[in-house]
């Protein structure tokens, strides 16, 4: 486990949580849904969702290509 990764808590039967676990619990998804539509969006392009198979020096190069494209078309 990373030290800076965040984990929300979970209930029990026994210790429900209280309402500032719940606060906390909300702003750790809205986070990590925020991560996931990007990745998923990412995931459009062959080379993050499947193997890359061309010279491993220009994969760098390409991904920061389509990370450009990505944030271009959030801008508009």
């Amino acid at each position: 486990m990373h030290s800076n990764s965040e984990i929300p808590k979970k209930r029990s039967k026994e210790n429900p949580l209280t309402k500032e676990d719940k606060k906390n619990n909300r702003e750790i998804s809205k986070k990590k849904v925020s991560n996931e539509n990007v990745i998923s969006s990412l995931k459009r392009f062959a080379i993050v969702s499947d193997p890359y198979r061309n010279r491993r020096k220009r994969f760098g190069l390409r991904f920061n290509l389509i990370a450009a494209i990505h944030n271009f078309e959030l801008d508009n």
